[in-house]
């Protein structure tokens, strides 16, 4: 233990510019240095608060010195001093006002005593928004329908209260079933409710570095982007949210009713491509002569071979002709009831290769929606057996499979899949499990108890 505090004090003299190191660590890689081994070990947090303090006091390098501040600002929103240590460093902390970040130290180590300490160092736009000496960091969300809102979030903010200010500054009824994703590299992933959201961000960056071999010395940048969209399906019913359905429903559907992965007649399809039309173009007619060369965007890919160009032009104008009256955002919401009414509404879907069933295509679809997991003909979109949730007795993943162990199903209990996206069907169906035993419980609490017997 008694090595410890020197090299830590070596590394933060190192982020401050007072100690010269051979080799030029970039300020994200101080950091971890610096905060990762206090985040694992409680024992070491004092030391680390000992340390900034002890070189901000009496350090006459303006430099040094705001370098200090901003190491501190860092530490304060990761873990509070201890309670020993923590009227010292308050009163550290106030008798020196005039310092920028120094009200802000004080208010984030308040904040951190109610919420608990985070579990990941600080991440990159931490670490930049303090070396600009901003402490209101700013970020931003996007959504389905390709539109974005700028969300301050601070070092303790949680997913959930991003999710919560994102429902209400896009006034939606409910975010129930919806979340936030970090979209990185090839990979979609569901961040946590409970987690810190910079800590998901971190872990999930992180996640995928790993995964991903880096040249020697190559500096490692991943960029990223933050979805909020709709995860599970459960009480969707298009029409009662007219914000969620246009911004979020319709244009999470569209992709995958375009892609063929619903079973869909040619009258469906003529129908909807009308409404996709309207939904697209509004009351503008003029691409209406251009239907040809866009009919991947209103048609199935599965579908566009069932008639020439010319008569699915005919077919479409006639159906744009019966939606004229609608506006944009009445054409998504009607568009989604008529989807609705499909098994496989409100889907994700996973091509996978299956060896557990020799009746079924080698290759098959899955698609996981509140009626459990589905499997699907890849060809003809036939349904060839639902697994509802309450007969899924266990199920696992890796970064090459997905298996699932069928409960009361005599032989053949196992589905057995080769797959790179195991790791998403798993979150996807456990997310399931617990959001329908969390509304059985809730209803079991509101009944009350069961009457005793006689």
């Amino acid at each position: 233990m008694q090595l410890r505090g020197p090299v830590v004090g070596h590394v933060e003299l190192g982020y401050m510019g007072d100690y010269p190191s051979r080799q030029a660590w970039t300020s994200m890689e101080l950091s971890d240095q610096i905060f990762s081994s206090a985040l694992q070990d409680p024992a070491l947090q004092d030391e680390v608060y000992c340390q900034i303090l002890k070189q901000l006091t009496h350090n006459t390098k303006r430099y040094s010195e705001e370098r200090g501040w901003q190491l501190l600002w860092l530490c304060t929103g990761l873990f509070p001093p201890g309670k020993t240590l923590l009227p010292h460093a308050q009163k550290f902390i106030n008798t020196r006002r005039r310092e920028p970040l120094a009200p802000d130290c004080s208010r984030r180590i308040q904040r951190v005593l109610r919420t608990g300490p985070r579990k990941q160092p600080p991440h990159q736009v931490e670490v930049e928004a303090t070396e600009q000496n901003i402490s209101r960091i700013c970020h931003k969300i996007y959504f389905p329908n390709d539109t974005s809102e700028m969300l301050e979030v601070g070092a303790n903010t949680r997913v959930r209260e991003v999710c919560e200010s994102i429902a209400a500054r896009l006034q939606l009824a409910s975010w129930e079933g919806c979340s936030l994703f970090i979209k990185i590299a090839d990979k979609v992933i569901s961040q946590k409710e409970g987690d810190f959201f910079f800590d998901s961000l971190r872990q999930v960056s992180d996640w995928v570095k790993k995964s991903k071999p880096q040249k020697e010395g190559a500096p490692m940048t991943l960029p990223y982007q933050v979805y909020f969209m709709r995860k599970l399906w459960l009480s969707v019913a298009p029409g009662k949210d007219m914000n969620a359905d246009t911004i979020l429903h319709y244009h999470q559907e569209l992709p995958k009713y375009l892609r063929g992965f619903h079973k869909c007649s040619r009258e469906d399809a003529v129908h909807l491509a009308g409404l996709i039309y309207k939904a697209q173009f509004g009351n503008d007619q003029s691409q209406l002569a251009s239907i040809p060369k866009i009919l991947r965007e209103l048609v199935p890919e599965n579908l566009t071979r069932l008639m020439s160009s010319e008569e699915w032009r005919k077919s479409i104008l006639l159906a744009c002709e019966k939606h004229r009256d609608k506006t944009a955002e009445e054409a998504k919401v009607a568009f989604l009831k008529w989807i609705c009414r499909w098994p496989t509404f409100g889907s994700a879907f996973f091509e996978v290769k299956q060896t557990s069933e020799p009746s079924y295509p080698d290759i098959i679809l899955i698609a996981i929606n509140r009626h459990g997991i589905l499997l699907i003909h890849p060809k003809t979109k036939e349904l060839l057996t639902t697994y509802p949730f309450n007969k899924i007795a266990s199920w696992s993943s890796g970064s090459t499979y997905f298996h699932m162990a069928l409960g009361g199903l005599g032989r053949g209990n196992r589905l057995l899949c080769e797959t790179s996206l195991g790791y998403k069907m798993d979150d996807l169906l456990t997310s399931y499990v617990q959001q329908l035993v969390s509304t059985v419980n809730k209803q079991r609490s509101a009944r009350g108890p069961a009457p005793a017997g006689p």
